[in-house]
Formats: structure tokens, C-alpha cells, sequence
């Protein structure tokens, strides 16, 4: 989790409540964020146009929004992973073995980060890509990377982020979370059954290096009417697990 800042500057905190908003807003003119942010327009323009001049958003006529330095920066933080470079070929086999969406995720800051995914033949296409963020309690990946955190980690990622329910299906109380983390560690995989999206079915592995140190984890996606009975809590629960067991090996060998 971050160190809290000693001396927070509120012009670095404002620039990315901006692009933050730009993001959320899929773009907007000077008024709309304003009036979404409640500050001054004069505000708003002034930020906007110093992160225009410094290339990080584009205007197109009077609407701005978040602009392609920041894939730069993204690809380079990716690039520096090493997790990255030597999971990739093992999620780009799963994903062709398995025929559906094979995902690779890390943790930062308390939230679970994508940070690459490969289609297989059937995949589908869900609304997120590499670099989206989640609530680590609503996935797969994120309760197989929860369950082997220290206690105290787990109690600070939910104190700061709290328990939000996007589904039905949702973890929504403390009490769930821990049962649901326990039964991670018994089975050593987690099972995901809509509790992030509807009609979507997920079963993740941590991945631990030799340290023992949960680092990230990996996971085979797929909607509910393929993802079902064996073929959902065995075949794929066991090849996500054998994925797994050649990352840990290559990462504590590399």
C-alpha cells in the first residue's frame, strides 16, 4: 500500500483528478469537467491547457481528452515487469489450449492491475484492457492473489478501498471475503461465477516466487454456458494451475 504523502502537493493531486475525470468522462470540453469536478472553469482551463502544451492531452475543436504519451509511459512500465516478459508466452498458451481469454494480473496500490491478456479461438471480448484496474474482491485473479497476502495487507486494501458489489454475485461483507480466502488457500485456485460481470465465469492461480511471495496471478475466462460443472472446476482449474507451476519455475530460475 502507498506511504501517505508528508507533504502532499495539491497541484499534482488536482492534475490527476483531471485526467482521472477525462478518463471517466470519455473526454470533455472546459465546462464539463468543471462543473463534474466542481472548481472554477478558469481552473480547469489553466491544467488543461499546461497538460495540452506538455503533450499529454490532445484538443479536438473545445473537447480535450487524455492523450497517447501516456501508452509511452504504460508500455515502459509494463516493459520493466519482469513478471511480464516471462508469463507472457505461458498466458498466450493458455489462452490458445483453452480457447478462451486467458488474463495475467498484478497488484498495486491495493487494486488488482491487468497486465496482459491473450484471446483464444472462442474468447470473448469484455470491456477491459491491459492496464484496467479492478477491485482485487471481485475477481478471480484477485481473491488467488488476496488469499496469500499477510492479514494485515488484506485488512489495509479493504479499510482503504472498502467491499463494493458490481454484481448480484458479489463478495459484498468482510465475513464472505474471508470464507471465500480460505477456501482459495484449501483448493489453491479461485473461482470467479459472475461476481464481476454478469455471464462471466473465471478460474485463477496465484503465482509465487521462491520466496513463497504471491506476485500475481493467472487466469482462463469464458461466458457461463461454456464454463460449467467439469469442464469449469477440474479441466480448467487444472490447466490454470499447470501454468502457473511453469511461471513460478521460470520466474525463480530466470
Amino acid at each position: 500500500m502507498p506511504t501517505p504523502a508528508r507533504n502532499p502537493l495539491q497541484s499534482v493531486a488536482t492534475t490527476f483528478e483531471i485526467l482521472d475525470a477525462l478518463k471517466t468522462l470519455d473526454g470533455a470540453g472546459v465546462t464539463e469537467l468543471a462543473q463534474h469536478l466542481d472548481v472554477p472553469k478558469s481552473t480547469a482551463h489553466n491544467y488543461l491547457s499546461t497538460l495540452e502544451q506538455e503533450e499529454y492531452v490532445v484538443r479536438e475543436d473545445t473537447e480535450y481528452r487524455v492523450g497517447l504519451r501516456f501508452l509511452e509511459l504504460g508500455a515502459y512500465a509494463r516493459h520493466v515487469e519482469k513478471l511480464f516478459e516471462i508469463a507472457k508466452p505461458e498466458v498466450d498458451r493458455l489462452a490458445d489450449e483453452t480457447g478462451e481469454l486467458a488474463n495475467l494480473l498484478v497488484e498495486e496500490h491495493g487494486r488488482g492491475t491487468y497486465l496482459y491478456r491473450a484471446y483464444g479461438d472462442q474468447a470473448v471480448r469484455v470491456k477491459a484492457h491491459v492496464g484496467t484496474r479492478v477491485p482485487l474482491h471481485t475477481t478471480a485473479l484477485g481473491k488467488a492473489i488476496l488469499a496469500f497476502l499477510p492479514p494485515g495487507e488484506v485488512d489495509e486494501i479493504v479499510d482503504r478501498h472498502g467491499l463494493d458489489a458490481p454484481t448480484d454475485q458479489s463478495i459484498g461483507t468482510r465475513s464472505e471475503l474471508d470464507d471465500a480466502l480460505a477456501e482459495v488457500r484449501e483448493q489453491g485456485v479461485a473461482f470467479d461465477d459472475e461476481e464481476r460481470i454478469d455471464g462471466l465465469r473465471c478460474v485463477a492461480a496465484p503465482i509465487r516466487d521462491d520466496g513463497d511471495e504471491v506476485i500475481g496471478a493467472i487466469s482462463a475466462s469464458g461466458p457461463t454456458n461454456r464454463l460449467r460443472g467439469e469442464r469449469f472446476r477440474e479441466e480448467l482449474a487444472g490447466k490454470v494451475l499447470e501454468v502457473a507451476n511453469v511461471i513460478e519455475l521460470n520466474v525463480t530460475h530466470s
